[in-house]
């Protein structure tokens, strides 16, 4: 009994070993995939990670004649993206939710209940090719870009992604969702209006985080680290915009938030750690908030928008410690 045990075992080795081969180098594009559709890069990974394991449950039934294996992956992946989306509410920024304070003074608003929109560190994206396509996946991953796509219909978001995003035709599209060119081309005209006034373009280039914008986060590291206002000033735009999820409150206009810095954030001095980091391929900053007993523990991810003037036109400071390890960042700070 034991000697025929033996290659049974090893036949379904080599099955999971071949699915593995075929399947595994496809993860991190669908994982982006995930997140541009839900907006959640925990969900993006639970929704992959389903993704793999459904696609893994039927490989027998995989017929590599009538799909590739990308595309049989995205239409399991579209599939448990769009029933999940069933359950789930959109996820959100402050600014989709309330107009700008009136003022640095505002009291802050705080709305921990809200499920909100999330950052996607760099590091686990796949690097494409060539810099054209890491243009393209940059634009696509642009917070503003992941926001605005939160309002459109799940279906219609599967077209936008697939189409602009992954440079899908229209036609197998719509094999993916079993619907005409001309809905999906319909789709994606609807679509593209809506996008455009939700999410204009910033002047912030499509290339990859360049040396200029390093120097940027640079500047504003020991700035902040350091809590001169001043500096701080000179990298932000006129129109700067500052949110900080959980709280509802946010700000606009540089004189607004370096009044609102000065009162909330340095109004005791070296308190703050920086690590310079790169979400949704730009620039960002992991910020470590000094507690009473002197250590340094993960407070926020900010994401910085920029311009190619090199100025700062928006902060969105994710006040979540669970994105940490996600950026392979601890939840200590430690100097290195």
């Amino acid at each position: 009994m034991e000697r025929k045990a033996a290659p049974e075992m090893s036949v379904i080795e080599s099955v999971d070993e071949a699915f593995t081969r075929l399947a595994e180098p496809f993860r991190d594009e669908l994982l982006a995939y995930c997140y541009r559709m839900l907006g959640s890069i925990h969900d993006a990974e639970d929704l992959t990670q389903e993704t793999m394991l459904r696609a893994w449950r039927s490989h027998d039934r995989y017929d590599p004649g009538r799909a590739s294996m990308r595309t049989w992956l995205y239409r399991i992946a579209t599939n448990v993206c769009l029933r999940a989306l069933e359950q789930r509410r959109r996820r959100p920024l402050p600014s989709d939710l309330t107009p700008p304070a009136e003022g640095a003074m505002t009291p802050l608003d705080r709305a921990a209940e809200t499920a909100w929109l999330q950052p996607v560190p760099d590091l686990l994206l796949r690097q494409p090719p060539d810099p054209a396509a890491l243009a393209v996946q940059r634009d696509s991953l642009r917070l503003a870009l992941i926001a605005a796509l939160q309002h459109l219909p799940a279906r219609q978001r599967v077209v936008f992604i697939l189409r602009e995003a992954m440079a899908w035709s229209a036609a197998e599209v719509a094999e993916l969702l079993g619907t005409s060119t001309a809905a999906v081309n319909s789709a994606l005209q609807r679509a593209r209006a809506q996008l455009a006034a939700a999410a204009p373009s910033h002047e912030d280039g499509a290339g990859p985080l360049d040396e200029r914008q390093r120097a940027l986060v640079e500047r504003y590291v020991r700035a902040f680290v350091s809590a001169d206002l001043d500096s701080l000033s000179r990298l932000l735009h006129d129109d700067v915009t500052l949110e900080m999820p959980p709280y509802r409150t946010w700000f606009r206009g540089r004189a607004v938030i370096v009044r609102f810095m000065e009162t909330h954030l340095f109004a005791t001095p070296g308190i703050w750690r920086v690590v310079p980091t790169a979400a949704n391929r730009g620039p960002a900053a992991a910020t470590y908030l000094r507690d009473p007993h002197g250590a340094f523990l993960a407070h926020s991810i900010q994401v910085l928008t920029t311009t190619t003037s090199s100025a700062i036109t928006a902060i969105v400071a994710f006040q979540d410690a669970t994105l940490f390890p996600l950026f392979g960042l601890p939840a200590t700070y430690a100097p290195q």
